[in-house]
């Protein structure tokens, strides 16, 4: 009697691809009810406290308040886009910093992971502001370099400023990430003769990029509302613009309209990040 034979499973080791728990999606009625209730209770919100500004706008001299923002509108888009630049710049700098800030703190040299484990806990628990305006007062306004004078503007500084929290934030999810691969990927990886450096950036850090997507997407939806901070250290964001604005309009009624444009500027750009990040945890949940 022959036996039957297995047939033979191509493709990379198992020590490769831990098991992945996929948590059930919500229906798709429950998702689009969220989404229509959100938004109902926001367009309400924005009537509540835009009507009063509409009532006080009766006389005839003067301009609608939709004329107004319409008119500011390209002014106040181009200091949105520096808010987005910003955001971006010091997202890419905090990210790279703190990967490599991440993987010293697992490293196997003590001296090595308490200075890393020191540096993260310290910016990870200062204020955004504080570290703004250290950042504005110790960088020099231009360096000189093999005798050239190069200019060093202030947003550049406050890039720098906001760049340090997310490294900190970042080194904080990749040792979490790092510590949750089984210990026999580990073991197996050591087996096949690779070291330590090969293991890392062969095989552990490439899994911990699912594990770290979605709280690095929650991240820079938190550094893109934290970006008007900036504006009080003197770089001229959107909110640096929109006061700008407000003084050259000289109208109170002005005020809550305006800021309520900005909200909503920031609202339409973190919130699909926010839906994202949900998206993503649903799917690339792990059984650590």
């Amino acid at each position: 009697m022959r036996m039957q034979q297995k047939p033979h499973v191509r493709g990379h080791m198992a020590v490769l691809h831990p098991m992945r728990i996929r948590a059930e999606a919500l229906p798709l009625a429950d998702r689009m009810f969220n989404l229509w209730t959100f938004t109902a209770l926001m367009l309400a919100f924005a009537a509540v406290l835009i009507a009063p500004a509409f009532a006080q706008d009766a006389t005839p001299e003067k301009r609608s308040i939709i004329a107004v923002l319409l008119e500011w509108t390209p002014t106040l888009g181009k200091g949105f886009g520096f808010n987005v630049l910003i955001s971006i710049m010091s997202m890419a700098i905090g990210t790279i910093l703190g990967v490599i800030l991440g993987v010293l703190q697992v490293s196997p040299i003590r001296p090595i992971r308490a200075v890393a484990w020191l540096v993260t806990q310290f910016f990870r628990n200062s204020p955004w502001l504080v570290l703004l305006f250290y950042c504005i007062l110790l960088i020099p306004f231009q360096i000189e370099m093999f005798g050239t004078e190069i200019p060093f503007p202030g947003w550049i500084k406050a890039t720098i400023g906001l760049s340090l929290p997310v490294m900190a934030y970042m080194s904080e999810y990749v040792r979490g990430a790092i510590l949750s691969i089984p210990t026999g990927q580990w073991e197996s990886a050591e087996t096949l003769g690779f070291t330590r450096r090969q293991i890392m950036t062969n095989v552990i850090l490439p899994q911990t990029v699912k594990r770290v997507l979605p709280s690095w997407m929650n991240l820079y939806a938190v550094l893109t509302m934290a970006t008007p901070l900036v504006s009080i250290i003197g770089v001229n964001d959107v909110m640096a613009l929109t006061r700008a604005a407000l003084s050259a309009e000289g109208r109170i009624d002005m005020l809550i309209p305006m800021y309520l444009y900005i909200l909503s500027w920031f609202f339409i750009y973190c919130y699909p990040i926010s839906a994202a990040t949900r998206v993503l945890e649903r799917k690339y949940a792990v059984n650590t």
